[in-house]
């Protein structure tokens, strides 16, 4: 909880700073397709365009951030996400926007949670995610191209972040000292 506290107190000071100054901070988001825009991988999820947004993403942000921390893979998870929403904002996303926000996390942190117990074959993982399923499920409406100043592309390639931190992160079968497994025949 702390982690995610700090989290939270961060981006709330980020967006304090970003308003005092009239928002100036913003124009470090994505930019798609420009090199001058591949920095604002790094920035965007720090930045949003104003309080209604930061908390938009923020509350669910904190539930599914703490429980991905409680997987004790938050820091790998929150990695490939964060790379995957990036890139995939600035390779789709629209080319006239400055793309922020943390949502493209939280899609990604959704998605690992509702799959991972699929790759992993754990019975209180699938419960899990069908009990994130039940109360977040809806958001992922948010994939699909609907208003012009939501980012669809940030909400779909941090989910196909979440599959894949979620099919990296799954246990592969182990070898045993005579080396790998080979096919029985009938």
């Amino acid at each position: 909880m702390i982690v995610m506290a700090a989290i939270a107190v961060l981006l709330i000071v980020i967006e304090a700073i970003d308003a005092a100054g009239d928002y100036r901070l913003d124009r470090y988001g994505i930019v798609a397709r420009r090199v001058d825009g591949l920095d604002g991988i790094v920035w965007a999820p720090f930045l949003h365009a104003g309080w209604e947004h930061l908390f938009a993403n923020l509350v669910p942000g904190l539930v599914l951030g703490f429980l991905v921390l409680m997987t004790r893979q938050f820091l790998v998870v929150t990695a490939v996400v964060w790379v995957c929403s990036g890139l995939g904002v600035w390779l789709i996303g629209p080319s006239s926007a400055v793309t922020v926000g943390a949502s493209g996390i939280v899609f990604g942190w959704l998605t690992f949670l509702l799959v991972r117990g699929v790759f992993n074959r754990a019975f209180g993982q699938i419960l899990l995610g069908l009990l994130v399923l039940a109360v977040y499920g809806s958001v992922l409406w948010g994939v699909l191209p609907r208003d012009g100043s939501v980012s669809w592309q940030g909400h779909l390639s941090g989910a196909l972040g979440g599959l894949l931190a979620a099919w990296l992160l799954r246990p592969r079968p182990k070898e045993d000292a005579a080396g790998p497994a080979t096919p029985s025949l009938p």
